[in-house]
């Protein structure tokens, strides 16, 4: 790599060759002498007159900076500033993408020791510390012009997939803002007058940098801001550029995320919606950002909406956008239809935008939920007719990626409905879904089977005990929903399915469980199956313990060894794994959720005494299982394990009484409680207290003493 080897090619290899072996350089980052040199010889390399090498070196600045931050304070005002500065300035774009490069991994590296700083904060740590270095706040008024300027020099015909310097440019800007926050403004403020430029290319940078920085300022001191340049951004909705426009487009979706206050202006709102209509139907790539934008204007109403105030349904009465409401479901609807909608991905989101309009609709928007229905329903009868017709393996996938759309658009249709009017469109929507799924089955469409399970759960949970009498022709399709392990997201909708079913059919839903409970078993010991899914399904054995109460017992020698060896596999060996410990956590909690829905179950039985015998059998695992939990080693349970293990404490003390408290007066327990009652989460807290109450109340030395059932 030094300046004295002759030969490009060699310097060429060895730059690769450091690049490629940096991430295990730890001790000798961590040894200044050694980091000197190494520091020494890379800065050298990037003045290379081969590009190569050039660039190869300056790859290694970027993962240097990115794995070794903490040691580059003695290097950044003497070299790494001026090399990287230089860089960004490059006519080569590769060399100006590397600068770029370097200077967002500064920006993310920061902004993440910032947030760690924010959670030591939170979490109340002593003497909490921000170990930022604040590269970017000292370097962002050279920085961000660079930057800027890069954003104004694109080609009209760059290919939305080749990554490019205008392209390198905006990403570190954004992640400048993030770093920075409220100074961004300082820096980029100037470079707003170019909304009036004639040259298209600085209009649409100049638009596309206030788009970028919004994360980064408090969004009260951006609203003045954004409120004055919102008429611009508006008027370039309509340039003859389709750049402008599609840039346009995506700022105004950004800036009414970040200020939704700016939603409820009846004069912006004028102005706004006209812009969006005349959007929807320009080239593709427009009328895409114009979905996200109409999307988040929706949104923002509709929690303004809320704020406002609800009924039981937590639906407001109506919003600012009541009045133009259906004319946008019915423009969403008519671009689904649109010749190139699979340019830009134009049909799949105008579904999904058509989803979030429906999510977000107040009770005065209700009509355009049951036309939304009708039309959906029909859309899926000409989509199997186009399936038949289809020859093409590519027109094939495209008509199954529109019926795994419908489907979707049925859960949102579905779970908006009134209850009254589910019925009469129930069997419909049932009769469409029956079809799509054997479709999906003979054609191993496992994204349309997905779907449609998934809307068959929503309508179960309206319909409730009135879905049993499609129990029958459903069967055969969550049974191989289940046995399919292979597909994680089938098997897991089809998981989901047992728990609404059951909580939808209740005691109905006995003559299926059988064969239910033995494809739950059969997942669980399938080697394949995501362990998340198998978290789930050790889960839904709570709701189909309360839905079939004391019939439960007919599962109990099947059921309580499995929860029994999955609390014992849920042990955390690792503490400094995140992922690790999560999944310990969410598997205790759903042993524990299965113990206590059987303990509700069998409680709904009358008989106390035939209900203390039947938990008998299980009590010992549950007590191991709670007392490990409540060691809170090697880390401490999250809120949510804390309220389910008070939760389940106070339900067996409640059953056995004195019998059984003498377990739960450990410190341990108590330590777990006491933390409970001092949590800010509501459920966690009540819990706790609930808990510690029962155990009060029994704590007599008297109390006779429990023995477990072995």
């Amino acid at each position: 790599m030094r300046t004295e080897e002759s030969s490009a090619n060699v310097r060429f290899a060895a730059t690769n060759a450091l690049l490629n072996s940096l991430e295990f350089t730890r001790t000798n980052f961590d040894n200044e002498a050694e980091r000197n040199i190494i520091m020494q010889v890379v800065c050298e390399s990037t003045n290379s007159p081969d590009q190569r090498v050039k660039v190869a070196a300056l790859q290694c600045l970027v993962r240097i900076m990115q794995l070794y931050y903490e040691h580059m304070l003695p290097y950044m005002g003497s070299a790494l500033f001026q090399i990287t500065l230089a860089a960004m300035n490059s006519k080569e774009p590769e060399v100006a993408m590397q600068g770029m490069e370097f200077w967002s991994t500064v920006a993310e590296a920061e902004f993440d020791l910032f947030i760690d700083y924010e959670d030591e904060v939170e979490r109340g740590v002593p003497n909490p510390q921000n170990n930022s270095l604040s590269f970017m706040a000292q370097a962002a008024s050279h920085v961000c012009p660079v930057l800027l300027e890069a954003m104004a020099h694109h080609d009209d015909g760059d290919d939305d997939d080749d990554w490019t310097p205008a392209k390198a440019a905006g990403v570190c800007l954004m992640l400048a803002a993030q770093c920075v926050r409220d100074d961004i403004v300082k820096y980029v403020t100037p470079f707003f007058t170019n909304f009036i430029n004639p040259d298209w290319k600085y209009k649409e940078a100049a638009i596309m940098a206030f788009g970028s920085i919004l994360d980064g300022p408090d969004p009260k001191k951006l609203l003045p801001m954004a409120q004055e340049a919102l008429p611009a951004i508006v008027t370039a909705m309509s340039d003859k550029n389709v750049n402008v426009r599609d840039t346009a487009a995506w700022a105004l979706g950004r800036v009414i995320d970040t200020c939704s206050e700016l939603a409820n202006n009846a004069e912006l709102l004028q102005s706004v919606l006209p812009a969006l209509s005349n959007g929807l139907h320009q080239e593709p790539r427009v009328s895409v950002n114009v979905c996200w934008a109409l999307v988040s204007l929706v949104k923002a109403c509709y929690e303004s909406a809320v704020t406002n105030g609800t009924d039981g349904s937590g639906q407001p009465d109506t919003f600012a956008l009541s009045s133009v409401f259906d004319p946008m479901v019915n423009e969403l609807i008519k671009i689904t239809d649109r010749a190139d909608g699979n340019q830009s991905n134009l049909r799949i989101t105008a579904y999904e935008a058509l989803m979030e309009l429906i999510k977000h609709s107040p009770k005065d928007c209700y009509s355009a939920v049951r036309n939304t229905t009708v039309i959906i329903l029909k859309k899926l009868e000409s989509l199997l007719q186009m399936e038949s017709q289809a020859t093409s393996e590519a027109d094939k996938a495209q008509v199954r990626d529109l019926q795994a759309m419908l489907c979707a658009t049925l859960q949102s249709v579905t779970r908006k409905m009134q209850p009254a009017d589910i019925p009469a469109v129930g069997e419909h929507i049932m009769n469409g879904l029956l079809q799509i799924m054997n479709r999906a089955a003979a054609t191993k469409s496992n994204a349309v089977m997905e779907e449609a399970l998934l809307a068959v759960a929503c309508l179960a949970e309206h319909l409730g005990k009135q879905f049993l009498a499609y129990m029958p022709v459903l069967k055969p399709y969550l049974l191989d929903g289940l046995s399919n392990t292979d597909e994680t997201q089938v098997c897991a909708a089809a998981v989901g399915l047992v728990t609404d079913l059951s909580r939808a059919l209740e005691a109905e839903i006995m003559p299926f469980m059988d064969e239910l409970v033995q494809k739950l078993i059969l997942c669980l010991q399938a080697p394949k199956l995501d362990r998340n899914v198998k978290v789930v399904i050790i889960g839904t054995f709570a709701d189909i313990a309360m839905a079939i109460e004391t019939n439960f017992e007919r599962y109990l020698a099947t059921v309580v060894p499995i929860l029994n060896d999955a609390q014992n596999a849920a042990v955390v060996t690792d503490p400094n794994d995140d992922d690790q410990v999560d999944y310990v956590d969410r598997l205790r909690e759903a042993c524990l959720n299965s113990y206590t829905g059987i303990l509700q179950g069998f409680k709904a039985s009358p008989d106390i005494a035939a209900t203390r015998q039947m938990v008998r059998v299980f009590v010992e695992p549950i007590v191991q299982l709670i007392l490990r939990v409540s060691a809170m080693d090697p880390v401490p349970p999250t809120e949510s394990l804390i309220a389910t293990t008070a939760g389940i404490i106070g339900d067996l003390v409640g059953i056995y009484e004195g019998e059984i408290v003498r377990f739960f007066n450990s410190e341990n327990v108590n330590q777990m409680l006491q933390k409970g009652r001092r949590s800010k989460v509501q459920k966690t807290k009540s819990m706790s207290n609930w808990a510690t109450k029962e155990i009060k109340k029994y704590s007599t030395n008297g109390a006779a003493a429990f023995n477990f059932n072995r």
